[in-house]
């Protein structure tokens, strides 16, 4: 089970940053995807997810407007694309996954595997 994230750097306040992760060894559509972050000295928070259909998504209310979520299980990627960023969207940011139990929810609450993340720094 693999998840490995890829498109972090620094960019400048305002910008954009498109964040992929390829996700190999599993059944795509037996999972709900997800993107958590950990700022610098706090703790992981949820910041986007979508469903094993790819019908739902879920934004943290801090993201919405300016992240989208997408799947691509042909291709087996997951997009998270960062629009308008900020200094506090700073962090690690991990993909991760959870065997949701229903295929049109995901959660951000809680994932059951993750990748080793990439880092996002917003700064001038």
């Amino acid at each position: 089970f693999e998840l490995v994230e890829s498109g972090g750097g620094l960019v400048q306040p305002g910008g954009s940053l498109r964040l992929s992760c390829a996700a190999s060894g599993f059944t795509m559509d037996d999972y709900a995807i997800g993107w958590f972050r950990q700022a610098p000295g706090k703790g992981l928070e949820g910041v986007a997810c979508i469903s094993r259909t790819g019908d739902t998504s879920r934004l943290r209310d801090s993201v919405k407007g300016r992240f989208t979520i997408f799947r691509d299980d042909a291709k087996r990627i997951i997009h998270l694309h960062l629009d308008s960023l900020l200094p506090e969207d700073t962090g690690v940011y991990y993909c991760t996954a959870e065997a949701n139990p229903s295929p049109s929810s995901c959660t951000l609450s809680y994932f059951a595997h993750r990748g080793p993340g990439t880092q996002v720094t917003v700064s001038s």
